[in-house]
This record gives C-alpha cells, sequence and structure tokens, in this order.
C-alpha cells in the first residue's frame, strides 16, 4: 500500500487537497469491488496540528512533519496550493519557513535525482505547491510545471529546473507537478492508472464526472481514458466492461448487449458522443494496450494476447492506422 501524505499549511487551496484525496479514495473503493486490496493510505501531516484552508474551513487531525520517512514504505508526498501571488506565497509565514526547512532536510536526500529511477519516495505538487518544492531546491534539473500565473515566478524560484508551460502536469519520475487545482485531479488519475491499471482510473473518472485530459505525453495518452467525457450511462456501461476485459471476444453484439440497447442504437450513440464507430474505439483501446505492452518489453505474440488482436498482422494493422 502506497502512503499519499498530503503536507498541509495555512490556507491550502481545499479542492487542491479534496480533488486527488477523493480520486485516491475512490480508486480504493473500485478496487475493493473487484475484490482487490486498496492501494493507498492518505495521511495528513502540517507544521501545526490544525489550520484554517483557503475557504475558512479548519483542517484538524495533521499528524507532525516526520523526522523522515521509511525507505522501505512506497511514499507520495503531496504538496499543495495557497492563494495569492508569488511574493505573498512564497517565505512569508513561519509555516512556510518551517515546511521548507524540513523538506531540505528529510525530503531533498531521499529523492532520486532528475533522470534516475524513482525510488519509494516521489514528490507530488499542485498550483503553488511547485513553488514550495523550488524554495527548498528540489526542482533543480528537473521538468517541472504550476499554474499560468506563477510560471514566471517558478522560474525565479528554481533557475535550474526546466519550467513547461501549458502543461496539465509534468512527470520527471520522483518529481511529479500539475498547474493549478483541478489538475491535481489529472495527476492523480495518471498515477492510479499507472499503479492500478485502465480500468480502475476509468472507474474514477466516471464516478468524478471529470474530463479524462490528456496526460503528459500524447504518446502515453490512455486509450481506455479517452472518450470518456461523455455522460451517456449506456456508452460508460460498455467502457468499463472492455477497460476489466479487453482481450475478451467483443462483437457488436456483445457489446450492445453490456450496454443494454441494440447494435444500431450503440452506433448511433458512439457517433453521437464519441465521433467513432464502437469497432474504432475498441480499436484505439486494443492498439494503446499493444503499444504499451511493447514499450514494456513484451513480444509481438504477448502484446497481441494481451490487447485481444486476432494475429501480429491485424495488430500493425492498428497501430499503422492509429499513427496515421
Amino acid at each position: 500500500m502506497i502512503d499519499v501524505v498530503f503536507l498541509v499549511l495555512p490556507d491550502t487551496l481545499l479542492l487542491d487537497l479534496a480533488g486527488p484525496a477523493e480520486a485516491f479514495r475512490l480508486a480504493n473503493q473500485a478496487l475493493r469491488r473487484r475484490g482487490r486490496a486498496p492501494a493507498f493510505r492518505m495521511r495528513h501531516i502540517g507544521p501545526q496540528p490544525q489550520t484554517a484552508s483557503s475557504v475558512g474551513l479548519t483542517v484538524s487531525g495533521l499528524e507532525p512533519l516526520p523526522a523522515g520517512f521509511d525507505p522501505a514504505q512506497p511514499t507520495w508526498l503531496v504538496l499543495l496550493g495557497r492563494p495569492g501571488e508569488v511574493d505573498e506565497v512564497v517565505g512569508a509565514t513561519p509555516d512556510w519557513l518551517a515546511a521548507r526547512d524540513w523538506l531540505g532536510r528529510a525530503v531533498a536526500p531521499r529523492l532520486a535525482p532528475p533522470g534516475a529511477p524513482a525510488g519509494a519516495l516521489r514528490l507530488l505538487t499542485v498550483c503553488s505547491g511547485a513553488l514550495l518544492a523550488a524554495d527548498a531546491g528540489l526542482l533543480a534539473g528537473r521538468q517541472a510545471t504550476t499554474h499560468h500565473e506563477l510560471l514566471d515566478g517558478l522560474r525565479r524560484l528554481a533557475p535550474a529546473a526546466k519550467v513547461q508551460a501549458n502543461r496539465v502536469f509534468v512527470d520527471d519520475g520522483a518529481v511529479l507537478t500539475s498547474a493549478g487545482i483541478t489538475a491535481g485531479i489529472d495527476l492523480a488519475l495518471h498515477l492510479v492508472r499507472r499503479h492500478c491499471g485502465e480500468d480502475i482510473a476509468a472507474t474514477v473518472a466516471q464516478v468524478m464526472v471529470v474530463f479524462a485530459r490528456r496526460g503528459p505525453q500524447a504518446s502515453q495518452d490512455s486509450g481506455l481514458l479517452a472518450h470518456r467525457d461523455h455522460l451517456h450511462p449506456a456508452l460508460h456501461r460498455l467502457q468499463d466492461a472492455v477497460a476489466a476485459a479487453p482481450a475478451e471476444a467483443w462483437d457488436a453484439a456483445r457489446m450492445a448487449a453490456v450496454a443494454h440497447v441494440t447494435p444500431r442504437h450503440l452506433a448511433r450513440l458512439f457517433r453521437e458522443h464519441t465521433s467513432l464507430s464502437a469497432r474504432g474505439w475498441l480499436e484505439q483501446v486494443r492498439a494503446t494496450l499493444a503499444a504499451q505492452a511493447l514499450r514494456q518489453g513484451r513480444d509481438e505474440r504477448e502484446a497481441v494476447a494481451l490487447a485481444g488482436f486476432s494475429s501480429p498482422r491485424q495488430m500493425r494493422q492498428a497501430l499503422a492506422r492509429q499513427r496515421a
């Protein structure tokens, strides 16, 4: 189980905390419903045992800043945003300074360096949480982003960082940074997909009724999360079923039966809500899974079986169409 540790300071943007936390909670819920163990255990820490959030609601029960983290325990530390301009946020309070110094002592030595495989400890930031990471010296040599209004401030605080504009989030191995507010949900979905699977991430996105946006790189987009920005229950029912078992036989009759509609009506629904045919969407899902399998070092035969293609030739043709 991964410890997801939220660092809560005074005036923390409540949605920066609640959005990702709900995504991880819903992932645990979806895993339990499938008979699998939960993946995430959430903790909340801070310089004070309680503090007021950005909307005035008090967040209490905060653990003290730990002396360190167990090197054998997978841990994601999440730095959250606060309202205000750069000069109003950075170093403006004793709590910020305490958190910055603690990050330098307890976190910086444990983070894998830029370009190295991520270790047990990862750092996640939402919105101006990236400014705290920069102030603590954790972004040097890394790709990073933040809210578009704070990009210049991030560049000043972390001149050795490779600051990326117009990005929902940036995955740089041990450090993952996201833009403002709802981008924290996108980052959480990205991590849920990676650690729990495409079907769990798709379920979480559907329950949260969020637009499943592109990830950090187009080639790594999830075919199972794509075309889920609609609210039609029949299509979601089918897409959930395919996400859970993409390699099974999915002919038009079976897809229509799972969606509880006729094949003709299913074809109309797909055209209306995804601009694809049901067959075209299924091929996109399978091509994504096959490409991922090949990138992971699987041979063609394994990729064909995992994705549900009938032959290597069919898989190669589908991959070519998706690249066109």
